[in-house]
């Protein structure tokens, strides 16, 4: 199962990068889960509403609500636990509606790795970054969501384990966060 996390309301982009790019990033996200082996994928909606039309989801994608989307990254991610937990899914693949670079070859290289690996805990890694997908086994669902809160998402408790395997992408994708639009990026660079 995949969950893209699109619930913030992107005040750095200057809008919920759920509608970035004319809905580009949401449906790249949705793509490279899905066709790096993930099935259902989950859609945290926040910032722009509970409604899936305001944000075109794409076809076969789950729009999950998460009300108190607000109070950051963490209660998209528990959203998105929360839904995962009703389901048969064994793992979730988890990653964040900006990184529109990412696609489905890592997340089927990760996926890969987090099956293989006893902790049931895999993420991609780019240049020595850790980055996304990060892959999550049901086993510790209920910890990650205890711990997930304000921005840190996950980041607590998967800096707690040693025995999460990191997975090289960088020859796959720059796994990038996309914070500013194009134009401000290049304003803020210099160039």
């Amino acid at each position: 199962m995949g969950i893209v996390l699109a619930a913030g309301a992107g005040t750095r982009y200057g809008r919920p990068k759920a509608l970035a790019e004319g809905g580009a990033w949401l449906r790249a996200a949705v793509d490279a889960l899905r066709d790096g082996g993930c099935a259902p994928v989950i859609v945290v909606l926040g910032a722009t509403g509970p409604a899936p039309e305001t944000v075109g989801l794409p076809a076969g994608a789950v729009p999950v609500w998460a009300p108190d989307w607000a109070t950051g990254i963490g209660a998209s991610l528990r959203a998105g636990l929360r839904a995962a937990a009703r389901t048969p899914a064994r793992a979730v693949a988890i990653m964040p509606v900006d990184t529109p670079d990412v696609g489905a070859d890592v997340v089927a290289r990760v996926l890969a790795a987090e099956r293989a690996a006893p902790s049931g805990l895999a993420r991609a890694v780019f240049h020595n970054t850790p980055g996304h997908p990060v892959v999550i086994d049901h086993k510790h669902w209920t910890s990650v969501s205890a711990e997930a809160t304000g921005d840190s998402g996950a980041r607590t408790y998967l800096s707690s384990r040693d025995d999460m395997v990191c997975v090289t992408c960088d020859d796959l994708a720059t796994g990038r966060d996309q914070d500013f639009p194009a134009s401000t990026h290049a304003d803020r660079s210099g160039n």
